[in-house]
């Protein structure tokens, strides 16, 4: 165990002192291989993506996924210290990406070192990704297909080693509102603007009959607003953009086909930039997510993104850390959390049955 924590602690710092910001993850991933080989292991790699499989792999087991991701966001302003400089003070490591997600990636790859040489009922792959800040088409998307079936994930993200057993999922909408131009100082015209009230007070308070037991309703923001050319011209076009946060209640498609019913689609178009990333998921019955609640670990639905949006298969979060420090500035882990996910970890995976 000592081992095994001493080299995650290493292996952090070392990620740390390279910048990997979101599409700029190369030398990471470098170095990532390059310790992954020193640990004994026999690394894959596809573009900025590495990924072991344990041995022992056979078609006949289920398979698990250990995945995280290895890029950060830009650092934020009003960092103390040099967000590229790991810096260890009273038991606890400040960096870019320390918190979110390099100690789940140092914690993972420490449990797979332990539990790819010992006997299991099922198949073991760890996977190590870029592009998850920016929700990247080169990132876990692309190695997927790559990969033997999978039949569940851990995502390793910061969540206090407590299981996030529901995500929700993101849409942005391109709204536009069509009406006709008129002189102001006259009653001519149809404001764009005025239909455009109709429809955010639409969105506002719109529910669905469905509602999710983890996440909650779907949330609807209208985020962004543009209309007009001048004073005394009554706007033709009202343009908007609107944030959707689904849940695992209706998948995104199901989630825009409600949508588009609830708003009149004569003067009002709602075109999704993507619908790629869905609301994922787990069942609170499933043999993990029991083991864990044995465990004494709390489950419950988390608001924010990661690389579950785009797995096909039923997936949780589980790794060190709180979210509350991701992408703000000074950032940081506490060593005794990566020691206490490493633990949990392996206690949670041997004797597993899937």
């Amino acid at each position: 165990m000592d081992e095994l924590y001493y080299d995650a602690i290493d292996m952090l710092k070392g990620m740390i002192a390279i910048p990997s910001i979101s599409r700029e993850e190369t030398d990471v991933t470098n170095y990532i291989n390059a310790q992954l080989i020193s640990f004994g292991l026999n690394p894959s790699r596809q573009g900025n993506n590495v990924w072991c499989i344990a041995p022992d792999f056979s078609s006949d087991k289920p398979t698990l996924l250990l995945n995280s991701h290895i890029d950060t966001v830009k650092p934020a302003k009003g960092w103390t210290y040099d967000p590229f400089t790991p810096i260890e003070n009273e038991q606890c490591i400040y960096g870019l990406g320390s918190n979110d997600a390099g100690a789940s990636v140092v914690s993972l790859t420490a449990a797979f070192r332990h539990l790819a040489n010992i006997p299991r009922t099922y198949n073991l792959i760890l996977l190590l990704s870029c592009e998850e800040e920016v929700s990247g088409r080169n990132g876990i998307e692309a190695v997927l297909p790559l990969l033997p079936k999978i039949n569940v994930a851990i995502v390793g993200e910061p969540t206090g080693m407590h299981p996030a057993i529901a995500e929700k999922g993101l849409m942005v909408l391109d709204g536009m509102i069509t009406g006709v131009a008129g002189h102001a100082a006259r009653n001519e015209g149809i404001n764009a603007i005025y239909r455009t009230m109709e429809v955010i007070d639409t969105l506002r308070n719109l529910t669905f009959e469905k509602e999710s037991d983890a996440l909650g309703p779907v949330k609807i923001t209208v985020s962004q607003i543009e209309a007009g050319t001048q004073h005394n011209v009554v706007p033709d076009v009202c343009k908007i953009v609107v944030d959707v946060r689904t849940t695992d209640a209706y998948n995104n498609e199901e989630t825009l086909k409600l949508i588009h019913k609830a708003v009149p689609q004569d003067w009002c178009t709602l075109t999704p930039r993507s619908t790629r990333l869905n609301p994922s998921g787990i069942s609170i019955e499933h043999p993990i997510v029991q083991r864990l609640t044995t465990l004494g670990r709390t489950p419950f639905g988390s608001p924010t993104l990661s690389d579950q949006a785009l797995m096909p298969f039923p997936s949780l979060k589980l790794g060190p850390g709180d979210s509350v420090r991701s992408h703000t500035a000074d950032e940081y882990i506490q060593t005794e959390e990566i020691r206490t996910a490493i633990q949990l970890y392996i206690t949670l995976l041997t004797g597993l049955q899937l």
